[in-house]
């Protein structure tokens, strides 16, 4: 590691401890040549996922785009913004786990329903309305009739999508 005041590459490590969020490793390290200290911090590289779009077009995973959506379905409902990034958190550790660079919306849009229900049902069949693509009411009707029968709705995935069975 490069010493920030006087670049020599010569340095020790004088402590090490896990961030607060236990996702990166705060190292303080002391320059042998100058004797300033400064901090790094070390994290796990992650992969780079991008999300098949319905048209075809792939983008880099946005895990603020989804906050947004989600903030949106949970607009006046007493759903904690913890809930929210803990959510998306999962989401994001789920797609990460799988080991895919390349994931389909409809894959991402099943997570997050799957974890929303759990969380506020209001919220579930607002955002199940955008991300399905509602054209009446008879079909936020069939929706709430399969929440309140606690039945899954018959996916949107394309065939051969696998559904997640975690929640």
């Amino acid at each position: 590691m490069k010493c920030p005041f006087c670049g020599s590459l010569d340095n020790k490590v004088v402590n090490s401890r896990l961030t607060a969020e236990e996702t990166s490793i705060r190292r303080r390290r002391e320059c042998i040549k100058c004797g300033a200290r400064f901090t790094t911090y070390e994290y796990v590289e992650q992969t780079p996922i991008l999300v098949i779009k319905r048209d075809g077009r792939r983008q880099p995973f946005d895990r603020q785009k989804l906050i947004n959506g989600l903030l949106r379905a949970c607009e006046k409902r007493p759903v904690a913004l913890e809930s929210i990034e803990a959510l998306v958190s999962q989401v994001e550790k789920e797609l990460q786990n799988n080991m895919e660079s390349e994931v389909s919306s409809l894959r991402v849009g099943e997570l997050v329903l799957s974890g929303l229900k759990a969380l506020d049902e209001v919220a579930y069949v607002r955002f199940a309305s955008v991300y399905r693509q509602f054209r009446d009411i008879s079909e936020f009707s069939d929706e709430i009739q399969a929440l309140m029968r606690h039945e899954p709705r018959q996916s949107a995935l394309p065939p051969g999508e696998p559904k997640s069975e975690k929640p």
